[in-house]
């Protein structure tokens, strides 16, 4: 990609006169300095810590810069949201509480508990890590019992979740109490587990995080805590969740065929004086929550259906109501519906969905004439759209 580096550091290289532009994410977003970046793309959501971090890439100090001027062009956020976010940093931050240093102690022993890694494998790994000659290999091959465990009950997991969860279906249309009452108990059993083991790999996360961070302030003189964040650190990236096909998000078809930019707004955001905010500090280490499928799935729709319109005039609502009305008209064909369940999307995409989203769409009430209008003037939006609601009748299977 990039053929001129000839064996030089990015970030020498574009310090230098040969690289004017970067592409960057995750740590040279948040981790890296160069004081002559006077300018900003941003095509991804920021919030928070890491919005702050990100946008303050341009606030170093080199010659000339003042009077130049630093430029950050947004296609994603809002600027109330970037507001929110710099809001708390400006002047000065504090803490409303003191940070419980302690709590990196409740969340070693809760990864322990878990009896995923062995400490021997911990001690070994360190020892291996630490070697000057160290090989990838070496290391992988410590950290593999612990990956080969996790993979074990995960799989196991997996299909007991899946097999509850039919099982589940099937006892609901029995209409029996008795039946449906044990099967859900044992579907929400079984959930619990697999959210254990995803959760696990979360919290393996969250303790090198917080580790790292309160290290700098709170001498813990503690070894096995500085072991286990460096075993932590390398395990994590090995355990790899299954991608269940009731959460799967195909958007294989969906082709860009154009790309229009439209200037919104330009703005100087302003940050209050005096706000008296206070930053809350970290105290709930080792309590992350499995995510609502369903809240996600309805995340990703509203995301992809800001993608698609121009929503100047449109609420998110009206987006999601727009996507149901067509997908409810759609539900009523029958053969469609037939091609859906017995098909792979990019099969049933051929068959009668095309032209019965076309009448659908035809069909939509005055109340939805904003977003009509926009399908029936641009293919490539239909297209999309399309496939948005395949998606949510596909969801109804």
């Amino acid at each position: 990609m990039n053929p001129n580096l000839k064996g030089r550091d990015m970030r020498k290289a574009f310090d230098s006169d040969d690289y004017q532009v970067m592409l960057v994410a995750n740590k040279f977003q948040t981790g890296f300095d160069q004081p002559k970046l006077c300018a900003m793309y941003v095509d991804k959501k920021l919030g928070g810590v890491e919005c702050v971090q990100t946008l303050s890439r341009l606030n170093r100090v080199y010659p000339g810069k003042a009077e130049t001027g630093t430029f950050i062009l947004d296609f994603f956020n809002d600027p109330d949201e970037i507001l929110e976010a710099f809001q708390p940093y400006y002047q000065t931050a504090e803490l409303d509480d003191v940070s419980d240093s302690d709590l990196i102690f409740d969340l070693s022993d809760k990864l322990r508990a878990e009896n995923i890694f062995q400490w021997h494998e911990v001690e070994q790994f360190c020892v291996a890590f630490l070697q000057k000659s160290k090989s990838n290999a070496a290391i992988a091959n410590i950290c593999k019992p612990a990956v080969e465990r996790w993979q074990k009950r995960y799989k196991l997991a997996i299909d007991a979740y899946k097999q509850a969860k039919e099982m589940f279906e099937r006892t609901k249309k029995t209409a029996d109490a008795v039946l449906i009452a044990n099967a859900e108990n044992s579907f929400k059993e079984c959930k619990q587990e697999k959210d254990a083991l995803e959760i696990f790999k979360k919290d393996l996360g969250t303790f090198v995080r917080f580790y790292e961070f309160m290290s700098q302030i709170v001498d813990y003189d503690d070894k096995d805590l500085e072991k286990l964040s460096l075993y932590a650190r390398n395990l994590r990236p090995m355990l790899r969740e299954a991608l269940l096909e009731e959460d799967d998000i195909d958007l294989n078809s969906v082709v860009l065929s154009h790309y229009r930019l439209s200037k919104i707004r330009q703005q100087d955001i302003q940050l209050n004086e005096n706000a008296g905010e206070y930053l809350t500090p970290g105290d709930s280490l080792g309590s992350a929550k499995a995510k609502d499928k369903k809240e996600e799935f309805l995340s990703q729709i509203i995301g992809r259906l800001n993608e698609l319109f121009i929503t100047d005039e449109l609420s998110d609502k009206d987006l999601v109501n727009y996507a149901y009305t067509v997908r409810d008209k759609l539900s009523e064909n029958a053969l469609v519906m037939s091609q859906i369940a017995n098909n792979t999307p990019e099969q049933a995409m051929l068959g009668d969905f095309p032209k019965a989203i076309d009448d659908a769409v035809m069909d939509s009430n005055d109340a939805h004439q904003n977003q009509m209008m926009q399908l029936l003037s641009d293919p490539a939006k239909a297209a999309g759209f399309a496939r948005v609601v395949f998606d949510l009748l596909s969801q109804q299977k």
